[in-house]
């Protein structure tokens, strides 16, 4: 790859916006197309980020200055984009969830396999310095043994929310609710923080809106293949929305997390960086992290996830958050939603999403 990249972007809602402006800020990086299904749609965003428009898909995709394909379409719509970036042998950026299945997450993994491209899933969390340091501290031993982890997602969303997106509140589209589209970044952090999971169970209702078919509000509790246990609570029911946190605890030290802060860094044995990064990292967040508001978000995370799917294009390394990665978060919340379908207990891994 050259030192110039060009991004084509498919798919210009809300998220697209956090993609562009996140390119933006890579230096020798350029948003050099895009492409929707409403042409109309296509040339605003087009003109707003001095990019070509494209009336289809493979016209985007024939183009040379583009290297990168960013997915920004509804959830369940990734899997038809994806394929043709891959087979147009473009590198491929997916906006999470990767899917709303595994099989078509599946199919996107083999597809970018077999052409030889690389794959990213959008989880811009793991780049936070915050969660980095405790991600760090947990590979170091500090906590001793693991033995909870809590991650907490209670948003709020209001009725307009819903009512304004047609695919948004939908399993076709959207795979669920507040675990698959908002508790997602979440699930994948615990995940990661933790390790894998060996068991889930779980509640979900609809409590707070009308007219969608998935959950706004869910409790589930995990059994990680450590031994440890977690729960892990998601809502878009909870006004007026609350900063998501996250919390590690060992029998040898305790950290929590709330949105990219740093509320409790305490250790049993304690080392000397430990109160520089209380101070460093112990700041408030500058946005709502979109507790109440999806725009109120930064696209910071973006940004470094990009960069490393760049450099790893350039080292021909494995990116941070692979293909495989992303569907891990994909697979526990499938099991959530199992769980609380069936009302058992359902371990890992999923034989069968049904």
């Amino acid at each position: 790859m050259t030192q110039n990249v060009g991004f084509g972007i498919v798919g210009t809602g809300m998220i697209s916006h956090f993609h562009a402006k996140a390119i933006q800020g890579i230096p020798g990086a350029t948003v050099a197309a895009c492409f929707n299904q409403n042409p109309a749609k296509a040339e605003a965003f087009a003109q707003e980020y001095q990019c070509r428009a494209y009336q289809t898909l493979e016209d985007m995709l024939a183009d040379s200055t583009v290297q990168i394909v960013n997915i920004c379409t509804p959830s369940g719509a990734h899997l038809e984009p994806a394929l043709a970036a891959a087979a147009a042998g473009k590198h491929v950026v997916v906006e999470k969830p990767l899917e709303i299945t595994l099989e078509r997450c599946d199919a996107i993994i083999e597809a970018c396999r077999k052409a030889g491209v690389k794959l990213c899933t959008i989880f811009p969390s793991r780049f936070s310095p915050a969660n980095i340091a405790l991600k760090d501290a947990i590979a170091s031993g500090r906590f001793g043994r693991l033995t909870l982890g809590d991650s907490y997602v209670k948003w709020w969303r209001t009725q307009e929310y819903y009512d304004g997106g047609g695919w948004r509140g939908t399993w076709a589209l959207d795979g669920g609710g507040a675990y698959m589209n908002q508790a997602i970044h979440n699930v994948d952090l615990l995940y990661w923080l933790m390790g894998d999971v060996a068991e889930v169970c779980g509640f979900t209702g609809t409590l707070a809106h009308e007219r969608i078919e998935v959950e706004d509000v869910g409790v589930a509790c995990l059994k990680f293949k450590n031994g440890a246990i977690g729960v892990l609570e998601a809502t878009t029911a909870a006004w007026p929305g609350l900063l998501k946190k996250t919390e590690i605890h060992g029998n040898r030290g305790t950290v929590i997390v709330e949105q990219d802060s740093i509320l409790k860094w305490e250790f049993a044995e304690p080392q000397p960086g430990d109160e520089e990064t209380r101070q460093r990292l112990g700041a408030g967040s500058a946005t709502s992290g979109g507790a109440a508001d999806p725009k109120a978000i930064s696209f910071t995370g973006h940004q470094l996830q990009l960069q490393d799917f760049i450099e790893a294009i350039r080292d021909g390394r494995t990116p941070r958050v692979d293909g495989a990665e992303g569907r891990k978060s994909v697979e526990i919340i499938l099991a959530i939603y199992q769980a609380a379908r069936t009302g058992t207990s359902v371990p890992l891994p999923l034989l069968s999403t049904t």
